[in-house]
């Protein structure tokens, strides 16, 4: 009789359940490949998990710290983090198997655009360093091993005559960069990051900073030779104590996804994006170039079919050979 009265039980409350539409499917975890918590891409990847998480059914997104870049990459390409936020020099010799990926192009696809990444050269202004030329016999940190940072100084600081060989170099997060500036066991520090960046404000707070420039020659050889790569003039004002413009490189940032998602998964996860757009941009005001145009316009490598419906629907035009196959 126990046993009988249960499985009434058992039995009208499915009923229940799917009357009033409380069964539901499975939650997909999706885990997002940021970075360091001193720099720009974990506060969006947190913004994009938010998004997804409250604005798509049985999905539920979480913000990973990594070693940004390169690590989100291979990440990615084995379907471990499934999402991640990439600089663009990076995307680009990943998808096509060169440079650190050589003979290895991993399984990856462009989602969105997400904004531009600024190279900031930075050193204590008491330091006397003051060119690009300068970093060399000094105490360097080229960012944190897997990051994009660290993979844009490799090729950067070589286009413009000053290798890795020519400094002692260091492998440092941003925030350690920081720390490290502060306690004097580095001379410079390089950040490749959407501006301004907490650690770097946190750290002019404190002391006199200098954002080293490079020269018109410089960023043209850079620029000219890694078409990824584009002058960009970081505002006066933009840090405490950086009172004049100064002349660096920038690189789009790209949201990237494991490639054999499902179509239809990645066409959400896309339009959720968009449709709250003005939620990350309270997260990171850089984040007004997160635009569906900006994701045909600039991305290095090819756009998930997924992605693609959601950009013709809009009306946009997205070539064959920006749709990855």
């Amino acid at each position: 009789m126990k046993r009988l009265r249960f499985m009434v039980v058992l039995v009208v409350g499915l009923v229940f359940c799917l009357a009033t539409g409380r069964v539901e499917a499975r939650k997909q975890f999706i885990s997002i490949g940021t970075g360091g918590t001193g720099g720009v891409y974990y506060p969006y990847g947190g913004a994009l998990a938010e998004i997804w998480t409250r604005h798509i059914k049985n999905v539920q997104a979480v913000a990973e710290v990594t070693g940004a870049s390169v690590e989100n990459v291979k990440l990615a390409h084995r379907g471990e983090t499934v999402i991640g936020e990439v600089m663009g020099d990076v995307a680009y010799e990943a998808y096509h198997g060169l440079g650190r990926f050589e003979g290895k192009p991993q399984k990856i696809a462009a989602m969105f655009m997400m904004y531009p990444n600024v190279y900031h050269v930075v050193a204590l202004q008491k330091s006397g360093i003051t060119k690009i030329s300068d970093l060399k016999g000094k105490r360097v940190s080229v960012g944190s091993p897997g990051s994009g940072t660290e993979y844009m100084s490799s090729i950067v600081l070589n286009a413009v005559g000053v290798p890795y060989s020519s400094f002692d170099v260091k492998r440092l997060s941003f925030v350690e960069n920081a720390n490290a500036l502060r306690d004097g066991t580095i001379d410079v520090g390089v950040w490749c990051v959407g501006p301004p960046t907490s650690s770097i404000m946190d750290l002019a707070t404190t002391h006199k900073i200098r954002i080293i420039p490079f020269s018109q020659e410089e960023v043209q050889k850079v620029a000219s030779k890694y078409k990824y790569y584009a002058p960009y003039v970081l505002k006066a004002g933009t840090y405490r104590g950086v009172d004049e413009d100064v002349l660096t490189l920038s690189v789009w940032n790209v949201a990237i996804c494991y490639r054999d998602l499902p179509d239809d998964l990645v066409y959400r996860l896309t339009k959720a994006v968009f449709e709250n757009t003005d939620y990350l941009i309270k997260v990171y005001p850089g984040a007004k170039e997160t635009t569906p145009e900006n994701a045909v316009k600039y991305t290095p490598i090819p756009l998930h079919p997924g992605a693609v419906k959601y950009y013709k629907e809009l009306g946009l035009n997205v070539p064959d050979d920006l749709i990855a196959k």
